[in-house]
Order: structure tokens, then sequence, then C-alpha cells
């Protein structure tokens, strides 16, 4: 069978399985990048023929842990290649497509994950200070988004999927119904952030909270949109993540509970959330009097 023939069996798996879009892509560019130099280095373009040698070769070439940018890859990206590889030869040997994994002996490096990216306090009051001068309906949806991730922690993504139906703001409560895992979660929403975000609706009460020309803004325009008002606060190496990753490092260093940052950000192990146990450089000058 040929190797793209396959890769598209696999994704159709994926998608029978519930992965997510961004998951499936992930999966379909890496598996790709190998089925391209299957053809061109490793002279085969059948399932059939691969081999543990093509995989460590394949992972092993220079332009495998080249960029596209051209400088050397992360740890952590060639990991995420080495899972979706390993995903991808597996399900060749689950489906009976080889008779072995070709995938048995690969292996992910030992890497620490990157620290979060969480903006200070000084680039936060910048920010909002910029946010303060937005202009138009545009600029003020701008400024309520920003504040909601900054206040809530939420993806960007679950965030732009709200409707306001979705808010209660009786309870001080936003029920999330996109979320990472497709878990359905509802978070805490601070009552000052609700009288902002009541006020900015105003009569509104139905449909997508968050509009672009009278339709729910995308993903991509939302990022595009925070990523020009972080340039203008003169914010450099941050994005919409890194507004999650502020809330979560500021409620740890306010209420000093793992478990309760867990919960607040909807983290299914605390695992996730233990990133963020060692990033309080405040607490840390303060203790060494520096």
């Amino acid at each position: 069978m040929h190797v793209r023939a396959a890769l598209q069996a696999f994704l159709l798996q994926l998608a029978a399985d519930g992965r997510s879009p961004h998951t499936i892509g992930q999966y379909r560019r890496h598996a790709t990048a190998l089925a391209d130099w299957l053809a061109t280095n490793g002279g085969t373009t059948d399932v059939d023929a691969i081999t543990p040698d093509h995989v460590a070769a394949f992972f092993a070439d220079a332009a495998t842990r080249t960029s596209c940018r051209g400088g050397a890859k992360k740890a952590t990206s060639l990991n995420a290649m080495r899972t979706s590889i390993r995903c991808f030869l597996r399900h060749l040997h689950d489906a009976g497509l080889v008779p072995t994994n070709p995938a048995r002996m690969l292996r992910r490096a030992r890497c620490a994950p990157p620290p979060p990216r969480a903006l200070h306090d000084d680039e936060q009051r910048r920010l909002l200070d910029v946010l303060a001068t937005a202009e138009g309906p545009d600029g003020a949806r701008d400024r309520m988004l920003i504040e909601l991730l900054l206040g809530t922690g939420i993806r960007i993504g679950s965030a732009i999927a709200l409707d306001v139906e979705d808010i209660d703001f009786d309870h001080g409560e936003i029920t999330l119904r996109t979320t990472k895992n497709d878990r359905p979660a509802v978070v805490i929403l601070p009552r000052q952030l609700a009288a902002k975000l009541r006020a900015w609706l105003d009569a509104r009460s139905l449909g997508p909270l968050f509009l672009a020309n009278g339709r729910r803004i995308s993903v991509r325009h939302a990022q595009r949109r925070i990523a020009g008002w972080l340039g203008r606060a003169r914010i450099s190496g941050r994005s919409a993540h890194s507004l999650r990753h502020s809330y979560a490092t500021e409620l740890l260093a306010r209420v000093g509970d793992l478990r309760l940052v867990q919960a607040a950000m909807c983290h299914a192990s605390i695992v996730s959330t233990t990133i963020y146990a060692h990033i309080d450089r405040a607490r840390l000058r303060e203790a060494v009097q520096a």
C-alpha cells in the first residue's frame, strides 16, 4: 500500500476517533514530511518496506531537524513529530497493513517543557493602558476579549466560541462548550469583570459573544488583533496564550494552592499545572532579599 494512501486512512481514523482538527492537521504535516522523505531519500513509497532504520534515518536527517526559519528545531517540536510518526506507524501495524511496527524503536527525547511565557505586571499595565485608547466597536471588542482572557484564564478558542447565553451573571459563571479535549467546563467570572462584560453587552442577550462584521470572529483574526495590541504596548515574545499563563501565574502567587489553580485552569491533570510552580520570581527575590 502506498504511504500516502495509508496516511489518508490514518487521518480518516483520527476523524472517526473524534480528534480535534488541530491534532489531525499536525499529524498530517508530520506524516507527510515522512512520506516525502521516504520518496526522495528512503527509496520507497510502500508501507511494507518501511523499517526502523528508515525512521531513525528520517529523524537523524538535518532537514528534519531544521525549522522552516532555518534554525534548529526545539526538542519539544521534534518530540511532537515523534509522537505523530509513532501514532501513524502504529496505526499501520494495528490495521494489519504492515507485519511489524516500524516505529517500535523510536523514543521521545527527554526534555523539560519550556516555562510559560506570562506577561509581567508592568507589561500588563502597558497593555491595558494601550487598550484604554481603543476606539470604535472593534476596539471595545478587543479590549473586552483581552480583559476576559486575563481575568478568567480561558483559552482563546473557548472565548471565541462563547455565546451570550453561556454567561450566567446571576451566579458569576461561564459555561465553556469548546475546550481542549472537548470536556465541557464551567469557570468563575469575577464580579468586576462581570460588571464590565454586562455593560459592554448592553442589550445583547443572544448569539456569539465576540463579533466581527456581524459574525462570530475567527480565532485567527482574534489572534492577529491581540498580537497587534501587544505590539503597540511594546511587548515582544508573547501571544494570546500568554494571557492564560498570566492568569495562572497571578492566581498561584495569590493563593499558593496548585489544586485551586488546577480547577481554575480546567486542567485534567495537576501535572499540567505544576509548570506554574517555579516561576514566581517576585517571591524568590523577596526570599533572597534581592
